[in-house]
């Protein structure tokens, strides 16, 4: 499959609706993803990326289709991670001369994974590759989100190839912003931007700057992943520019797991009291180990402020409450609260240890945890959520 999406640029990548899960099991991908590859036809023939490695063999075949692969005069590689370099062993095969650009940083990556020291040429912030008519500019973006990431930009065209920024990890049938759901395409970049890049939203903003302040015109936005932004391109930048700015809703989420009922029924009438106090608030329970981590995640980070409960087990917490936090912790959120509750047959530690969790990754933190021996006390539940209503105001 491929498709021109402008005079002499078409898209070379492959749509993957099976795919559920990427980074081995980390990320849930619900509505699947696409490997987007992007070819430049000029004086001279670049390509931009290519796929993950289970799809090497299908993208050199339909690339053959597209032209004649000894008449392609470069490589752009603006990030190593094999969903984007997969393929090109297969291509180099072909190939093996063609040089390839990408930050130093790619070289370190691409040399490493696949042990071949193919004809590398660095570029930095500012340098171009002329095509003929036309030019790529490189802008390096490292840590957007792996330390070797870059984006280039397609004068005359107005085309910038982000890579990972601005992506979504979303299969369509009409790959283009304007032609699919716009609620479902919502959803996936608020998710990926919450799961992927949260721990970089000061670099977000620092590059959002930077390539506003270079005054290009941009009549089209190309990620690797998901549609290609070609209508009010800019939408998304400004979505990433606020949601890099600690980024909240007025929401409380209400998280937890539970062993004989007794903890959901905590966190059911702690969220009855929160309402009671402030019935405008979206409140949103999820027991932490039927829902999607990556779906609580996401709603987290719309939050103002969550509320994390467990039963204590051997001294400890539920594992799939244990989990979630420390992937909470490594995503490093800004400017929410937190309180912590749970319930005991005889020690009772949860409570204290949930409320050491949620300081540790960051959450302004109520003082008083609520800890239940046996069963859930439904007055100190509401009250103690009225309690937490009133210290996030």
């Amino acid at each position: 499959m491929s498709f021109v999406i402008k005079a002499g640029v078409t898209w070379m990548g492959k749509v993957d609706w099976e795919l559920r899960k990427f980074h081995g099991e980390e990320y849930s991908t619900h509505r699947g993803s696409s490997y987007n590859s992007y070819l430049i036809q000029d004086q001279k023939t670049v390509l931009i990326d290519t796929v993950w490695l289970p799809f090497a063999q299908e993208f050199v075949h339909n690339l053959k289709q597209t032209v004649d692969l000894s008449s392609i005069d470069a490589i752009v590689l603006n990030h190593g991670e094999q969903d984007h370099s997969g393929a090109l062993p297969e291509l180099m095969r072909h190939i093996p001369d063609t040089p390839i650009y990408c930050t130093a940083n790619a070289v370190k990556s691409l040399k490493g994974q696949y042990k071949q020291d193919w004809n590398f040429n660095v570029v930095k912030t500012g340098g171009k590759l002329n095509l003929g008519k036309k030019e790529l500019t490189f802008i390096e973006m490292p840590m957007l989100h792996w330390p070797d990431t870059m984006l280039c930009y397609l004068n005359e065209d107005n085309i910038v190839f982000s890579n990972d920024a601005f992506g979504q990890h979303y299969a369509a049938a009409q790959m283009y912003n304007d032609l699919v759901d716009q609620s479902e395409l919502y959803e996936e970049c608020i998710k990926y931007y919450a799961n992927i890049l949260t721990p970089f939203s000061k670099m977000v903003t620092k590059k959002i700057n930077d390539i506003v302040a270079l005054n290009l015109p941009i009549d089209m936005i190309c990620p690797s992943h998901g549609v290609i932004w070609r209508s009010n391109p800019l939408q998304i930048v400004e979505k990433y520019a606020k949601w890099a700015a600690d980024y909240q809703e007025n929401q409380i989420t209400v998280i937890y797991d539970s062993m004989w009922g007794e903890t959901r029924r905590m966190a059911e009438e702690i969220a009855a009291g929160i309402q009671m106090s402030d019935p405008q608030v979206v409140v949103k329970l999820y027991n932490s180990s039927r829902t999607d981590k990556n779906d609580i995640i996401t709603e987290v980070f719309k939050s103002k402020a969550i509320l994390v409960g467990s039963p204590t087990v051997n001294r400890g917490i539920l594992s799939s409450v244990a989990g979630l936090l420390e992937e909470i912790k490594g995503l490093s959120f800004k400017n929410k609260k937190g309180a912590a509750f749970g319930t005991y047959g005889w020690s009772g530690e949860s409570p204290k240890l949930l409320g050491k969790f949620l300081a540790e990754a960051g959450f302004s933190t109520m003082e008083n945890s609520l800890g239940n021996l046996w069963g859930a006390d439904e007055a100190a539940c509401r009250e103690f959520g009225q309690r937490f209503s009133e210290y996030i105001r």
